[in-house]
């Protein structure tokens, strides 16, 4: 497989990946009114890095930023491709011949640090959202959100086989 085809089919997984994790949330909302991130405020984050505004008290009451909400989904979808990329830099190339759930599944558990870390501490909910209303259940929300994209990760790999 050349580099050209390597790269289309981790990009072709990444998306596939985030497409599986989005799909998966938009089933929970509609079926048991479980809320998910709305990505207009990643692209707001975003937006106001530009002015060296990196974090903010409470992401949600900052001034809305042009075209957020494009901005959001795109970052999202480019975070889906870059964490396909670590999955198989980490395990080899050989993982887009065969996929693993395996390694999908440490991949998606593993990219919840993201968000715990970086995301939630610059959105002021504290570092895994541990100054929210009730910081276990965010927990648990992001945590089944990204072994979701882990699995959507094993099965967009096996579509593109």
């Amino acid at each position: 497989m050349s580099s050209a085809e390597m790269i289309a089919r981790m990009v072709g997984i990444g998306l596939g990946a985030t497409l599986f994790m989005d799909l998966v949330a938009w089933l929970r909302k509609r079926l048991f009114y479980v809320q998910s991130l709305d990505y207009a405020l990643v692209g707001r984050w975003l937006g106001h890095m530009v002015s060296g505004t990196f974090s903010h008290p409470s992401i949600n009451s900052a001034r809305p930023t042009r075209h957020e909400r494009l901005i959001g989904w795109g970052f999202h979808y480019l975070t889906g491709v870059v964490f396909a990329g670590l999955l198989v830099a980490a395990v080899g190339k050989d993982w887009l011949y065969q996929p693993t759930l395996v390694a999908a599944l440490l991949a998606g558990l593993l990219s919840v640090a993201v968000p715990w870390v970086i995301m939630q501490p610059a959105f002021g909910m504290g570092i895994a959202a541990a100054n929210t209303p009730n910081p276990r259940l965010a927990r648990q929300k992001s945590l089944l959100t990204h072994l979701t994209f882990g699995l959507g990760l094993y099965v967009a790999g096996w579509l593109l086989v």
